[in-house]
C-alpha cells in the first residue's frame, strides 16, 4: 500500500494522510482469492473417501421407505353429506 502524507491542494483544501492500493492491487487481490477459494474447494472435496487414506468409500444408506404412500382409506372415497332437509332453504343474499 502507498502511503500518502498530508497535503494542500491547489483550491486550500487539507487533505489528512492515508493509505491507498497500488493502481492494479484489486484486480490482482480479487484473482488471486478466486484461485485460492477454487484450489481449497477442490482441495478440501475427499471424493467420498473416510479421511483414514486407505481410500475405502463410506457405505451408502439404504431405502427404508416403501413408495407409492397409501394412507388408510386411499381407495374409498368418502360419501358424500346428505342433506337433512327435504326442502330448499333459501338464503338472504342481499348483504
Amino acid at each position: 500500500m502507498v502511503q500518502v502524507r498530508e497535503y494542500e491542494r491547489a483550491d486550500g483544501t487539507t487533505v489528512r494522510a492515508h493509505s491507498r492500493w497500488h493502481p492494479g492491487a484489486r484486480r490482482e487481490l480479487t484473482i488471486f482469492a478466486v484461485f485460492a477459494l477454487t484450489v481449497l474447494g477442490f482441495g478440501s472435496s475427499g471424493g467420498g473417501s473416510t479421511g483414514t487414506g486407505s481410500g475405502e468409500r463410506l457405505p451408502r444408506p439404504q431405502q427404508t421407505g416403501v413408495y407409492p404412500v397409501h394412507f388408510p382409506g386411499w381407495d374409498k372415497p368418502v360419501p358424500r353429506p346428505t342433506p337433512t332437509v327435504s326442502y330448499p332453504i333459501r338464503w338472504d343474499r342481499s348483504q
